[in-house]
């Protein structure tokens, strides 16, 4: 495993930051099965990679124009 994937691993503190939302609404998603998620015994963790095809999968379908255009420049692919 490289660096790189390990980054791509994230607690449940990190995807609230990352989604810019409070810890407890990721915990509650978590639970509730609406945001893709592995419980390891009592901690939630995420893969940013799933966490940012979810996010896009959000989008209202009257933006998808822009996520495809992201997508081609790149723009979604960066980590870290």
């Amino acid at each position: 495993m490289t660096a790189n994937n390990d980054s791509d691993i994230m607690t449940l503190e990190e995807v609230a930051t990352y989604l810019k939302l409070k810890p407890q609404t990721i915990y509650t998603w978590a639970q509730e099965k609406r945001i893709p998620a592995a419980k390891l015994g009592k901690e939630w963790r995420f893969r940013k990679s799933i966490i940012d095809k979810w996010f896009a999968s959000h989008i209202d379908d009257k933006f998808r124009q822009f996520v495809s255009e992201s997508e081609g420049d790149g723009m979604d692919r960066q980590t870290g």
